[in-house]
């Protein structure tokens, strides 16, 4: 079996939409199935590029740079079109939100192809930036003929697809399939070095808006014995920084940026608690979630309506689910926490429980690969257009 991926970014590049591709990449291409991934070079790099990544023949296309979030690459058309020809794979697995996956659109070889769409979030309506808002208009009706066309679309949780408006006309051929992480390394539960007294608190996400770190900052001063490590970068970074010098927390704030592999278990390792205060449904799922749970860390998370962090966190079993954007209550829950001990290891042991026998890249891969084997057997190719 061959698969073709079209994605934003891969490893090295961080996310939760990279970081799943290359697991399920590397976990298909040691099951046996010949896998290439179209993405983009980061950044304004013009010249495409191809390399084995664990197996993994990965095509970075030149890039102009992004706008609005979204990389411009006039290659990705022609790095798609010739690796239809030279790969030959039998199905197409788009990652989605991504504009330059359209292009299947209007390839005759990759019309020809069964397409699974895997439904990573919505274009959010709830976007501060009034550009996206508008921008979406003239995205919609791509997004909309790609999941027409779409053999299957894989959505990551009941409650997002349930909610998800652009979804609603395609229920029929969607599929839930929950994102999942794989064990971790032998290394991961090693003794942790002595700390400070205090709460440690660990954070990690892309520095946005939707992230909602201001209002952990926010709920963190009225937490005086708690420490915040806030792994990440992105376009909110100074106005954070700035925030916290603000609030007096610029002795309890380390800003660690981008971290390797290794030293993020080690800060998962030696945190008693890891927030996440996403605002709205552009948190469609949260892995880091996942990370956390299988390092046996207390969870706090905001209870967003419609989105997967409320299938992600079961509330009082493996972590507590606060009101979106409300300081106030997120204070309240690390307070608690804070002289609760034993309430943290439950909490932890709960998640671990949780991501051990339902969020598994195992669990997540073999019913991708069920997938794609069920629509492998049931395509008919599409018939050729009349001139």
């Amino acid at each position: 079996m061959r698969v073709l991926h079209l994605g934003k970014y891969y490893a090295p590049q961080r996310g939760g939409i990279e970081r799943h591709l290359e697991d399920l990449a590397r976990w298909l291409v040691a099951h046996g199935v010949e896998v290439d991934a179209l993405v983009h070079q980061p950044g304004r790099i013009l010249r495409s590029r191809a390399e084995r990544r664990d197996g993994v023949h990965v095509v970075r296309a030149g890039s102009l740079g992004t706008a609005l979030y979204a990389p411009i690459s006039p290659a990705y058309a022609w790095q798609m079109s010739r690796l239809m020809r030279e790969r030959r794979p039998d199905l197409l697995h788009l990652h989605l939100p991504n504009p330059s996956a359209f292009w299947a659109l209007v390839d005759p070889a990759a019309r020809a192809l069964p397409w699974i769409v895997h439904w990573h979030a919505d274009v959010s309506p709830d976007m501060p930036d009034w550009r996206v808002r508008l921008a979406y208009r003239a995205y919609r009706p791509f997004e909309q003929a790609v999941l027409a066309r779409a053999s299957a679309i894989i959505a990551t949780s009941q409650p997002y697809l349930d909610a998800s408006d652009a979804l609603s006309r395609w229920h029929s051929k969607a599929r839930v399939i929950p994102l999942g992480i794989d064990g971790e390394p032998a290394d991961e539960r090693r003794d942790t070095p002595a700390l400070p007294a205090g709460l440690h608190l660990l954070a990690v996400g892309r520095l946005s808006h939707y992230k909602g770190f201001d209002i952990l900052l926010d709920a963190l001063a009225h937490v005086p014995d708690a420490r915040l490590v806030l792994v990440g970068t992105g376009e909110e970074d100074e106005r954070l920084r700035e925030r916290a010098r603000a609030l007096g927390l610029a002795d309890r704030v380390a800003f660690r940026g981008d971290v390797d592999d290794d030293t993020l278990r080690a800060l998962y390792r030696t945190a008693d608690v890891f927030v996440l205060p996403s605002l709205d449904r552009s948190e469609a799922f949260g892995i880091v979630l996942l990370e956390a749970m299988r390092a046996g860390v207390a969870v706090v998370a905001s209870d967003i309506p419609g989105s997967g962090v409320r299938h992600v966190v079961a509330d009082g079993v493996s972590g507590v689910r606060v009101p979106r954007g409300d300081a106030v209550a997120l204070a309240g829950a690390l307070r608690t926490l804070a002289t609760d001990p034993q309430r943290r290891a439950s909490l932890g042991a709960g998640g671990r429980d949780r991501w051990r026998t339902r969020f598994t890249l195992e669990q997540s891969a073999l019913q991708v690969l069920a997938l794609y084997r069920e629509q492998l057997g049931t395509h008919r190719p599409e018939a050729p257009r009349s001139a």
